[in-house]
């Protein structure tokens, strides 16, 4: 069965890369295309996989889920890339605000009606364009 939405999920802890993969499965029209443990990986598997969205942790090592963001919304500017971190949002890099991210969630707000939104409120700004 072909996926409507194709996510990439990225965070350098295996956990949530589980949780997110739980979260996707129980969410109707989207499906995980990817994993990635890193920015730097994150970036390659972008470029090959054409993902609709990513799931990106604000904080690993090597780039890092800001730079990363940055690099994919660079090349592949219809990509819904979503950051996610457990740090609150003040709390997050000043350049996170600036990295072509469409939304930011703590992941502990993070689940099916939130995607949903996210994409839904990204599809409808395209449209009013």
């Amino acid at each position: 069965m072909d996926v409507a939405v194709r996510v990439l999920v990225v965070d350098d802890q295996t956990p949530f890369r589980n949780a997110a993969r739980a979260v996707l499965r129980a969410t109707p029209g989207f499906g995980i295309v990817g994993e990635a443990a890193s920015g730097e990986e994150a970036v390659a598997l972008a470029g090959m996989l054409e993902p609709d969205v990513v799931l990106m942790d604000v904080m690993m090592e090597g780039i890092g889920g800001i730079e990363a963001a940055r690099r994919i919304a660079a090349a592949h500017p219809g990509t819904v890339i979503v950051l996610l971190s457990s740090y609150r949002e003040e709390d997050l890099p000043s350049n996170a605000r600036a990295c072509g991210a469409a939304a930011y969630l703590h992941k502990a707000d993070f689940g099916a009606s939130v995607l949903r939104e996210v994409w839904r409120e990204r599809h409808a700004s395209r449209s009013a364009r």
